[in-house]
């Protein structure tokens, strides 16, 4: 069994170490190559919409030798172009035809290739199409003058990004090699400490198995196997009658934990990262960049303290210490303030938003604030899974003694068999679209806690692919224990 677990332990992280390396790897490869070729083309657009060097290049067609004095703008600008005559160079050429006139390397321009960026300029079009799995660059823009057609052709080699990804393929060996010799190390050290108290459980557990409660095993520490050890103690002494509520007990917690870890390590990580960034590159870095860093790490740290906030709220709710406030208000009033609010949100995203009254609506008796804030998740959630154009529709009115508020709108919609566990907590349809839309999975968790502390409910109906419509319904009165 020693054996098994130190050869298990050692290759879940060496399987661990390895994956991690090439994934991360295969991103930073990618991630340079295709940073190059963005900036390429970037840096030739700006460059070339400047109004001055695009007069110039205009007026040089116009006269004699324009081949020539537009190369010669062309080697004027050539910090702002980036050329390099080892790996980025410009040609002229005939406008007509394509031929070779003058360039930056006057050995390799008769030599070029008529690609498709070359045939666009020579159909009149600027050609500034880019494919990733080629091994060049390049721009062709055409020059119309009074002496003639020409080509204005950018040409890169991609020799730069060749040589950047080579050397980044080194680190990342290197870094395999050495992450290797640790993982084996931390490993063994791991299993050892593992497989000393999980052999005294072991043989507790067979003990148990053959219906003897009587040994208790020692562990005096204070982690993950000292508690797991006090446990068993626990569960020796009280098996028949309480087993399965520890197991249960135990299931809960370790997916509240996991979830929590899962939804705070996202933001954090990504806090860290460019927090790293910034101090490495601190004074060198284009103000421009600087900034949006900047607004990364404190959008991300928002997310990080909507998060926490959630879970506080949930747990006062769970421990039932949360404090309402309950007063006779305009449920219309209300109604009207939500929607003002979040109308200018809905216009950013282009949303039709109105607002519906079926019927006039009377005061009723609840937490304003906190109602309030029922209906902001409800609109919210609402706003963020509605393409751009879509419509959103806040209804309310009353029936019998109760009022209730719906928000229909015609986005993404819920699958079927999703759509029963949309209250749940962490619960999403979506993850990766969630997270990219700051969502935590909590906040209809949140609502529907507070509907039912009104002796309210929350019902949803929904559609995938045609939309969803979320309702509220409570009692006018208030609740019947306040």
């Amino acid at each position: 069994m020693t054996r098994s677990i130190y050869t298990k332990l050692v290759a879940i992280i060496l399987v661990l170490i390895l994956a991690l390396m090439a994934v991360v790897g295969a991103f930073l490869m990618r991630g340079v190559r295709n940073f190059y070729i963005n900036e390429f083309y970037t840096r030739m657009q700006d460059a070339f919409s400047d109004a001055d060097m695009a007069g110039d290049l205009r007026a040089a067609a116009d006269g004699e030798g324009a081949a020539a004095l537009m190369a010669d703008i062309l080697r004027a600008n050539s910090g702002q172009l980036g050329i390099s005559s080892g790996t980025r160079n410009y040609y002229i050429l005939d406008g007509k035809t394509g031929a070779y006139l003058t360039g930056s390397d006057p050995e390799a321009g008769p030599k070029l290739q008529v690609t498709r960026n070359v045939l666009a300029a020579l159909s009149g079009r600027e050609g500034y199409a880019s494919n990733s799995s080629d091994d060049y660059m390049d721009v062709a823009l055409p020059v119309d003058g009074a002496s003639g057609s020409y080509i204005i052709y950018i040409i890169d080699n991609k020799e730069t990004v060749a040589d950047l990804n080579a050397e980044l393929f080194h680190i990342i060996i290197e870094a395999i090699v050495l992450g290797l010799g640790i993982a084996v190390l931390l490993s063994l050290l791991l299993a050892k400490t593992m497989v000393t108290p999980i052999q005294s459980l072991t043989r507790a557990a067979e003990k148990v198995a053959a219906g003897d409660f009587s040994e208790s095993v020692e562990n005096e520490s204070r982690d993950e196997i000292g508690v797991l050890t006090r446990t068993f103690n626990d569960m020796a002494g009280q098996l028949e009658t309480n087993i399965e509520v520890l197991k249960n007990a135990e299931k809960m917690r370790k997916e509240f934990v996991a979830n929590v870890s899962h939804e705070l390590r996202t933001p954090v990580t990504s806090i860290r990262s460019y927090a790293e960034t910034l101090c490495d590159a601190a004074g060198s870095m284009e103000p421009e960049t600087e900034q949006h860093f900047l607004e990364v790490i404190v959008g991300e740290s928002d997310r990080v303290t909507k998060i926490v906030q959630d879970l506080l709220t949930l747990s006062k709710f769970d421990a039932g210490s949360v404090a309402f406030d309950f007063q006779n208000f305009s449920f219309e009033k209300s109604l009207r303030d939500v929607y003002d609010a979040q109308l200018l949100e809905a216009q950013k995203r282009r949303q039709n938003f109105t607002l519906d009254f079926r019927c006039a609506l009377p005061e009723i008796r609840g937490d304003r604030a906190r109602i309030e804030q029922v209906l902001i998740n409800m609109i919210s959630n609402a706003i963020k899974y509605t393409p751009e154009g879509g419509r959103i529709q806040m209804i309310a009115g009353c029936v019998d003694d109760c009022v209730w508020c719906a928000v229909r709108d015609n986005g993404i919609g819920i699958p079927k068999e999703d759509v029963a566990h949309i209250f749940e907590r962490f619960y999403r349809v979506d993850k990766m679209r969630s997270r990219e839309s700051g969502g935590t999975g909590l906040g209809l968790s949140i609502a529907s806690e507070i509907a039912e502390r009104h002796d309210g409910r929350m019902e949803v109906q929904s559609q995938k692919g045609k939309g969803t419509t979320i309702t509220v319904t409570l009692p006018i009165g208030g609740p019947r224990h306040e």
